[in-house]
């Protein structure tokens, strides 16, 4: 029991002084030729509103471009991306795609690059899921399925 003790109490004198941890199984390899998706959500849509925005992070094994989406929710969905220019916030449709260098994983969120779905046949409800298919340059099309939900809350004082 004392060693027990005596190993939890290193343990956690190593943590304490900032020692790497082990690396979370999300940063893993990703094989070459395959996309990696994880976090998906969209926000959910104001009463009438008819565009929504899904957010999710994409890791590459071997350099790839996000080039398009598709589903069945809305009339067109676009990747885009977000900047400010001279104090004006500007949104855009990415026309070459959204490039992916290998094992570096690429955040679309909320503020930054993220997936624009336009003319929503319905409403994006808080609970739903949204499905939708990314289609890459090299490692083709992959089915996603988004949980609907409000977006993290964030803590300012970080």
């Amino acid at each position: 029991m004392k060693r027990l003790f005596t190993l939890s109490a290193a343990a956690l004198t190593l943590a304490a002084c900032g020692q790497p941890a082990e690396k979370p199984a999300e940063a893993a390899a990703v094989a070459p030729g395959v996309v990696q998706v994880a976090d998906a959500w969209c926000r959910p849509t104001p009463n009438g509103a008819k565009a929504g925005g899904c957010y999710l992070t994409l890791t590459a094994g071997s350099d790839d471009r996000l080039v398009s989406v598709s589903t069945a929710l809305a009339q067109s969905a676009e990747v885009h991306e977000m900047k400010m220019e001279n104090g004006v916030m500007s949104m855009a449709r990415l026309a070459d795609g959204l490039p992916l260098p290998a094992g570096t994983p690429v955040e679309l969120k909320p503020g930054g690059n993220h997936i624009m779905l336009m003319g929503l046949r319905d409403p994006l409800v808080d609970g739903g899921v949204a499905s939708f298919t990314l289609t890459f340059e090299k490692a083709g099309p992959i089915g996603v399925h988004a949980a609907i939900k409000q977006p993290p809350v964030v803590d300012s004082e970080e």
